[in-house]
């Protein structure tokens, strides 16, 4: 059977058996099917999104209002809005150079700096695997292990990624994932939090279900959230568990002929593994463009406000009185997507630090430059499981023809 048949099946099934609710068999099989792929006799609550995810893991490491949380700037606001969502502080951590990932050394000094400015460690560590790429998680955890402090996995975009031969999300005491419309596998929505045991479970999901008490009538002693993935939308999720496999074969091949037909082009830097340890879903395949890059009407790049949803905003748009901000990616990079998009093909800028973020401004940053300089010249190429190899050529194609 099809990857849609099976997930028609599954979904199916729920109406057919009225289980057309946040709980069911679907949602169950999915749990199983997620414990089995990520091992480590971990257990899985499967939920609305990864951003409850984050936010639940929070509240099982006791974050509360005034803590502070050491997270990755390199990232999409879902890794940092929870922590404010608990009246709590992210503190921000810049990258290293070759994987774009949370830097050891400067979580370290940030930690230090930290209790010496407050009296108090983060209350929490949160690494993430920017674009599928793994972060240096032994590095991370030897430090968290050192100061006490647990590692929440932000393995969102990290779905299958492995560190070592093992899968990103179980090495911390918690780990995210996510099955938004765009990720490795989706439910259409969706996410769910790798837990360290059956009591953690348990947890999470009383919290995912309004933290309701064992009575017969609702009885609440804490504040809890309704953050249970629906049945139907997890029979979408184990139809696509039986392809995941492949999706990740296909993404690896994409990469690597990007780096095949990119090699040798002036220019042009395809982002890939640092070394064998890093085994990488290339969620999306990265390059960068050198500054001095030309490309064809790069005059007249930031000239036009957008008027229409960019980057999956679901139509909903936010106007701006302005072209430009005070960090942004380059004049070559803004052309070449332009560029691309007359040629039918979609791209992005890679994600804006979160410490360069208006929302953020006030906020302890421990930087290095890395990720600021990475989002001036960065960009995201199609990679996903549509995306042929002819498309691949004729994407390289239309780069190669935009550069003067």
């Amino acid at each position: 059977m099809s990857e849609a048949g099976m997930e028609q099946k599954y979904v199916k099934e729920a109406f057919d058996t009225n289980w057309v609710v946040p709980l069911g068999p679907n949602v169950n099989g999915f749990e199983a099917d997620l414990e089995q792929f990520v091992g480590q006799d971990k257990k899985v609550v499967a939920l609305s999104s990864g951003t409850a995810a984050v936010h639940l893991a929070l509240i099982a490491c006791g974050v509360k209002p005034g803590d502070e949380v050491a997270v990755q700037s390199f990232t999409f606001c879902a890794s940092s809005h929870p922590i404010t969502y608990l009246g709590a502080v992210p503190v921000f951590v810049d990258s290293e150079k070759d994987t774009w990932n949370m830097d050891p050394d400067l979580l370290e000094e940030a930690i230090v700096d930290r209790k010496a400015k407050t009296g108090k460690y983060p209350k929490a560590i949160v690494p993430v695997a920017l674009y599928g790429m793994p972060y240096n998680i032994k590095r991370i955890m030897e430090i968290g292990e050192k100061y006490d402090i647990p590692v929440i996995e932000d393995a969102a975009e990290g779905f299958g990624s492995r560190f070592n031969g093992q899968v990103l999300g179980t090495f911390g005491k918690y780990g995210v994932l996510s099955f938004n419309g765009n990720k490795m596998i989706t439910t259409s929505g969706g996410g769910a939090l790798i837990c360290p045991d059956k009591e953690a479970a348990n947890t999470i999901m009383w919290y995912a279900t309004q933290a309701r008490e064992a009575y017969p009538y609702y009885q609440h002693e804490a504040i809890g959230y309704n953050y249970r993935m629906s049945n139907v939308c997890a029979g979408i999720g184990r139809g696509q568990m039986t392809v995941v496999e492949e999706h990740l074969r296909h993404h690896k091949h994409v990469q690597k002929l990007y780096e095949e037909l990119l090699a040798g082009v002036d220019g042009v830097t395809l982002i890939k593994a640092p070394s064998a340890e890093y085994d990488a879903n290339y969620w999306l395949c990265t390059m960068c463009l050198d500054p001095e890059l030309r490309v064809k009407g790069q005059e007249n790049a930031y000239k036009k406000v957008i008027t229409s949803a960019v980057g999956g905003a679901a139509g909903v748009i936010h106007a701006v009185d302005s072209t430009t901000t005070d960090c942004q990616p380059n004049d070559n990079v803004e052309t070449l997507r332009l560029y691309l998009d007359a040629a039918q093909i979609e791209t992005r800028p890679i994600v804006k630090p979160m410490h360069k973020q208006p929302v953020y401004k006030n906020n302890p940053a421990y930087v290095n430059g890395v990720s600021e300089s990475m989002f001036k010249v960065g960009m995201c190429l199609p990679a996903g499981p549509y995306v042929s190899d002819d498309d691949v050529r004729y994407i390289v194609d239309c780069i190669k023809d935009a550069i003067q």
